[in-house]
């Protein structure tokens, strides 16, 4: 079973590094985005999820994260610890392979609407959009519980009735 872990801002790679040190498996997704400074553009990675690692440790062992610094606590859904399944875990790290973080192409959708991707890693996911910038969106993955600010080339959108 994975678990999230909600981190101290800016500290996800130094929380994983640390907690693979101490023999914990840990995944923190990272992606690549290009940051534009006055006097020039650099590629940064950054996390996918600000704040959020994923941990897969036995329930008799998640005492065992607190000792890593920068951990703040486990994410609770319906009070309970938030768990992620490798169904979903592997979800995400095909995305991220998949390299088609680059633009989103939306065709007459509204922030708010619910809608079913049609192609790429998240195909057949429901997804209501939260936000749409000029280069990004970011969307709530309904069945995976999480926002994804993304610039995706291939996403195809279409809406769902409710």
């Amino acid at each position: 079973m994975w678990y999230v872990l909600y981190t101290r801002p800016k500290a996800e790679k130094r929380v994983a590094e640390t907690l693979e040190k101490v023999q914990i498996e840990v995944y923190c997704p990272m992606t690549t985005e290009i940051r534009q400074w006055s006097d020039r553009k650099k590629k940064i990675t950054v996390p996918l999820f600000r704040s959020y690692v994923f941990v897969r440790l036995k329930e008799k062992d998640r005492h065992k994260v607190f000792e890593v610094p920068g951990v703040v606590r486990y994410l609770y859904w319906l009070g309970k610890p938030a768990v992620v399944r490798d169904l979903e875990i592997e979800i995400i790290k095909n995305w991220i392979s998949q390299e088609t973080v680059e633009e989103l192409v939306i065709h007459q959708l509204s922030e708010g609407e619910r809608i079913r991707i049609l192609s790429g890693a998240f195909k057949d996911e429901e997804a209501i959009i939260e936000k749409i910038g000029p280069k990004r969106v970011r969307l709530i993955l309904i069945r995976l519980g999480c926002i994804v600010n993304a610039r995706i080339k291939d996403l195809i959108p279409t809406p769902i009735a409710v």
